[in-house]
């Protein structure tokens, strides 16, 4: 599938779907990349705890927070082909329903959804500004 072209200069750019510009794509794959590093960590915390309480299964916990982290790896590679930016929010969404396993990764999630929402709108901008300066 080929490569969209990024937004011009004072075009309406989607929040849901591309095409993101380069600085923008970066932003967000640097979020997504430092995501799934932590939601990997929690997922060994969270088979730690299933492991010494002995409520649910350690093993499906471990594999689903795995799974997730690369998810977050998925998504931060396949920004720049545009289906990253939906991957990145059900990214997004994921990480908040993890809370339910893992209580302290509300925390996470939130800081995450933060950064995710504050790199898409300034990194929007700046690729604006940027193209603005190119002409």
């Amino acid at each position: 599938m080929p490569r969209r072209a990024p937004p011009a200069p004072g075009a309406h750019v989607s929040w849901v779907r591309g095409p993101l510009g380069k600085f923008t794509w970066r932003m967000l794959a640097a979020v997504l990349g430092g995501q799934g590093i932590c939601v990997l960590l929690g997922a060994v915390l969270a088979r730690s705890v299933a492991a010494t309480d002995g409520t649910g299964d350690s093993g499906i916990r471990l594999g689903l927070g795995v799974a997730l982290g690369l998810l977050c790896f998925v998504a931060a590679g396949g920004l720049r082909r545009g289906w990253g930016l939906p991957v990145g929010w059900f990214v997004q969404a994921l990480t908040l329903a993890s809370a339910l396993i893992v209580p302290m990764m509300i925390w996470v999630a939130l800081m995450f959804l933060a950064m995710w929402i504050y790199c898409l709108r300034r990194g929007i901008q700046i690729d604006a500004m940027m193209a603005e300066r190119a002409r």
